[in-house]
């Protein structure tokens, strides 16, 4: 399970030596004794673990590209694999924190911390600024003499890489939620802004016309995602919000797992990529072998030609027995080469696993923080996404009649807010209007639209019947040569009470 994943842009400073000589420090800086590997050194060979069984480093070259994983196997059966892929042509950095189970293990949640090898990269100086703003372990404070990078942020300005977390004053001049640790836990995953004072409210409201979060709500501004901006509401009257600063984080990590990685910048990537140059490697070797043997045998082959009849006896059993030897030779290359094979199909079937998990991990964290409020009868849609547009429909005419202000207007509004409502409804009402409209007769292109439409028209003496969908409850009457200049706003009155009303 994916727990945590990141790409930094790191600086000229950060070389192939300091680097390894960083992931040594991390190991020797942790801060609990039994995630520590004793004696941890590295004399520059790839491919061979460091430690134990239960506790383990690794590190691998592709290319331009070092990998390093660490692992650690508790009790519990829960496995830990932190992975680092430095690749020094572009100088960038993928960390990814993922937990497993052996079968035995016991299924707990742990709680998320972002690897501390992160605050040595910021310690140190390694990470590139994002769009002029420092990577760190601290939120920036909006002042008014940076306010200008708000503004810039929500009228989109500027786009950072990194998600960017907004967090407004309350009603009472406090922090919503514990600032200081949720920017410590987001290091790395995203920048984190506050507003300084609240006295600033009116001036924030003006440089980012009205479109700023206020009385301790937090915003999420997320530059890759089709979402792109969230806003989180501060339910409290006074104090932190716990349970807010968790969502925050929540949906900070889920943006991050999403993001498409290239394979190359992941351990599974990194290992298949090198088995798989091993696995070319070895090919051309029975290339040329098998090459060099066929020349061997047509060279023999010649020389018998003048030998005598003793010679050829000879020539043939030393033959014979290269051909043997040979063959012992290609059987050799085909078991390294069977082993290869396996070897990278069980790296893709745990990759395609993994992706699977993620899929579902998203899955679930989008849906984490969303209670259906109703029970979806026996009703089908009778085009994509009806039902639901007919009841957001229906709440939001409903909502006309609340006052504002209200309990009923602010939940009903919220509900409208958060379900992504497409106004379906009125659009096929609208468009069906405009139809019927000049309507003096069914010519085939009217007829074309009603068809396209989802109507199934058939002819009854001196009228068309309009079926929707299939669905007989839902037919409409509709005269072929009609002698009233309103029988077409006659029709679509019916059509629209049978079905948007």
């Amino acid at each position: 399970m994916l727990l945590f994943a990141t790409v930094l842009d790191i600086n000229e400073k950060l070389t192939r030596e300091r680097f390894f000589e960083l992931i040594i420090e991390w190991n020797d800086k942790q801060y609990y004794e039994e995630n520590r590997i004793p004696d941890l050194k590295w004399t520059g060979e790839y491919g061979v673990r460091l430690g134990s069984d239960k506790l383990w480093l690794s590190f691998e070259e592709y290319e331009s590209s070092i990998a390093v994983r660490f692992e650690k196997r508790n009790p519990d059966g829960a496995v830990w694999d932190t992975d680092y892929v430095m690749n020094f042509r572009n100088m960038k950095m993928a960390i990814r924190l993922e937990r497993s189970y052996t079968e035995e293990a016991l299924k707990v949640n742990g709680q998320f911390s972002a690897p501390y090898f992160i605050t040595l990269l910021i310690d140190k100086g390694y990470l590139k600024k994002d769009k002029g703003l420092p990577i760190q372990r601290g939120a920036t404070v909006i002042s008014e003499n940076n306010l200008s990078l708000l503004a810039d942020l929500i009228a989109g300005k500027t786009q950072y890489k990194l998600p960017v977390v907004y967090v407004s004053k309350t009603f009472n001049n406090e922090d919503p939620v514990d600032v200081e640790a949720m920017a410590k836990k987001l290091r790395g995953m995203a920048h984190v802004m506050v507003q300084e004072d609240l006295s600033l409210n009116k001036q924030i409201q003006m440089a980012c016309a009205g479109k700023n979060e206020y009385r301790g709500e937090i915003g999420i501004y997320l530059q890759k995602s089709s979402s792109g901006h969230k806003k989180l509401k501060y339910r409290r009257e006074v104090g932190q919000d716990p349970m807010l600063m968790e969502k925050v984080i929540g949906e900070v990590l889920l943006y991050g797992n999403s993001q498409m990685i290239d394979p190359l910048f992941t351990w599974q990537g990194i290992r298949n990529a090198l088995l798989l140059k091993s696995l070319d490697s070895q090919k051309e070797a029975r290339s040329r072998y098998e090459q060099s043997f066929m020349e061997a045998q047509a060279n023999l082959t010649e020389l018998e030609k003048g030998l005598d009849e003793k010679s050829r006896l000879l020539a043939e059993e030393a033959r014979e027995k290269a051909i043997s030897e040979a063959n012992e030779l290609l059987e050799s290359y085909d078991e390294e080469e069977r082993k290869l094979n396996e070897k990278i199909e069980d790296l893709t079937k745990a990759n395609e696993a993994l992706m699977i998990e993620n899929s579902g991990l998203r899955q679930r964290l989008q849906n984490a923080n969303k209670t259906p409020l109703l029970t979806r009868g026996e009703e089908e849609d009778l085009y994509a996404g009806e039902v639901k547009d007919l009841i957001l429909f229906a709440l939001s005419e409903a909502l006309k009649s609340f006052p504002e202000g209200s309990r009923r207007h602010d939940a009903v509004s919220d509900i409208i807010e958060h379900n992504d409502y497409q106004h379906l409804t009125e659009k096929n009402a609208e468009e069906i209007k405009n139809l019927l409209r000049s309507f003096s007769g069914v010519p085939a292109k009217l007829k074309q639209e009603l068809e396209r439409m989802g109507f199934e028209i058939s002819g009854d003496g001196k009228h068309y019947k309009l079926c929707f969908k299939g669905d007989p409850r839902y037919t409409t009457t509709m005269a072929k040569t009609p002698s009233d200049k309103r029988a077409g706003m006659n029709v679509y009155g019916e059509i629209n009470r049978n079905l948007f009303c």
